[in-house]
């Protein structure tokens, strides 16, 4: 009975000491709001009642039993508590919220920081893409002169000039079947889009017919984009995405690449060897590219019907391509210093056997001459080119003698009242259809002597963004499509090897 009484005025008085700091609770929310937690140096020191029912010298605030222990505090030994009533006993529900606050305010900060860390990251990013758009900027302005004192280039040739530069650094190193690298598929859209947005200001006007409020029609003039901008970019840009699609179809291919003629170290394929026949002629013809490697027992039929699919594919885009700038070309005025280094005689250019077959069949055959010719080699083939088009305009200019001006403008402008039948007009005619046939049999064939004097001497800022996207366009996808021909040459190889 008196053990009785004396425990119970023991949990009376410690109840009592409780009550005095709970009620510090309230003045001290403000400290929990910044994290703070009061430390036993915060307690009031007069009070001694304290100091008799501690078992400790923490604070009773940061007291848990086991059940509300996280993984941020310490768990505690059941052993360390006495066989009598723990004053502890009760949980602090006040002081659990507040932890959790404080702990969440710090994930809150690291966030923060985090997110701080990106936009930094996001804003240099952006200015060094500005910084790079003013550097293409200033040589714009500039026409590739950076001495400033006015002796570079025009508009149109600058242009033409960065997209065969933006074309050779995005696609220069790429010389096999695989996606495009991120960064540099981003940097050609980028840059491509600020080089074609030009085109956007370049219109033509045309008169419309409007009526007015009292029924009076009256003509005015509005802009629309240029016919020839209108028609041929959109499906420029249209042959660009296709061929960036095919590029990414070459994902996870059965195929690999090997260097210098021996099997790639990162590899996992086996049949090392089973190419070796066809790498010694390619390394003789292209020995910078790398060598494509099949498995031993060659492609299964679905990755060789990709292959013939995207090589068909990329065929049409390439003749595509070449239509477009061939006709680009086309338009583009033949310079007057191309016009006076022209020779005399068309006879000169050709050479007598040449000549002779020209002049003396009633039944040209653009395709048999050029089997008597038997070209070897592609330089060849540009040789005959050069001649064959200088022998055409000047056979062209003979038969408008009758006008003492070369511009080509007034050869263009005179050659519709030219006599038929008259034997310059003929022997122009047939140069044409052999320079058109040599192109076809040769579609590698790289810029005449007169395209690239077209090319440099134009103006046209229209035509300079039609004829460069084409020609980088068409250099590509004849580059996907001689890739693809690689593979399957190989694969057919080794396929016959195991029969």
């Amino acid at each position: 009975m008196v053990d009785y009484v004396q425990g119970f005025e023991q949990l009376k008085f410690r109840t009592q000491v409780l009550k005095a700091p709970m009620d510090n609770l309230s003045n001290s929310d403000e400290n929990y709001d910044l994290g703070y937690h009061p430390s036993p140096s915060s307690v009031d020191q007069n009070d001694h009642s304290l100091t008799e029912t501690s078992t400790s010298g923490d604070s009773f605030m940061y007291r848990r039993t086991n059940s509300e222990t996280s993984a941020f505090s310490e768990s505690v030994d059941d052993s360390s508590y006495s066989g009598e009533a723990s004053p502890w006993f009760c949980p602090n529900v006040k002081t659990r919220f507040h932890n959790q606050v404080a702990l969440t305010r710090l994930g809150m900060k690291q966030h923060n920081k985090n997110a701080t860390d990106d936009k930094l990251e996001d804003h240099e990013a952006v200015d060094a893409e500005l910084e790079m758009m003013k550097e293409r900027f200033a040589k714009l302005l500039l026409g590739e002169d950076m001495s400033g004192s006015g002796k570079g280039v025009c508009t149109a040739v600058t242009i033409s000039n960065s997209i065969t530069n933006l074309y050779a650094t995005v696609f220069g190193q790429n010389l096999r079947l695989e996606p495009l690298n991120p960064e540099k598929k981003a940097m050609w859209k980028r840059e491509m889009n600020c080089l074609l947005s030009v085109c956007d200001y370049i219109v033509e006007l045309i008169p419309i017919s409007q009526n007015l409020q009292d029924g009076t029609e009256m003509e005015l003039m509005t802009s629309r984009p240029r016919s020839d901008l209108y028609i041929n970019l959109p499906a420029l840009q249209k042959l660009d995405a296709m061929l960036i699609e095919v590029l990414d179809s070459f994902q996870d291919t059965e195929f690999w690449y090997a260097e210098k003629g021996s099997m790639s170290s990162n590899s996992n394929h086996s049949g090392s060897g089973s190419f070796r026949r066809v790498i010694v002629q390619r390394n003789e013809e292209k020995w910078w590219l790398p060598i494509p490697c099949v498995p031993p027992g060659g492609l299964s039929e679905k990755s060789r019907k990709h292959l013939k699919h995207k090589r068909d594919s990329s065929n049409q885009i390439h003749k595509a391509a070449m239509a477009i700038n061939s006709s680009i070309l086309a338009e583009m005025e033949i310079p007057d210093s191309y016009m006076s280094t022209l020779p005399k005689s068309g006879k000169s250019c050709l050479g007598d056997s040449i000549y002779r077959y020209m002049c003396t069949m009633d039944k040209f055959s653009p395709e048999h001459l050029l089997d008597c010719l038997n070209l070897a080699t592609e330089h060849e083939a540009l040789e005959l080119a050069d001649r064959v088009e200088a022998s055409m305009y000047t056979w062209r200019r003979k038969a408008c003698m009758s006008n003492s001006k070369s511009s080509w403008v007034m050869v263009k402008d005179l050659m519709s009242e030219t006599d038929k039948s008259d034997k310059n007009h003929i022997l122009a005619e047939r140069a044409e259809c052999l320079l058109f046939c040599l192109k076809q049999r040769y579609p590698e064939l790289s810029q005449t002597s007169l395209d690239t004097c077209k090319i440099q001497y134009n103006m046209d800022v229209g035509q300079a963004v039609l004829e460069s996207y084409s020609r980088v366009l068409e250099s590509l996808a004849f580059n996907i499509v001689a890739w693809i021909e690689d593979v399957i040459c190989v694969e057919r190889s080794v396929r016959n090897q195991g029969k």
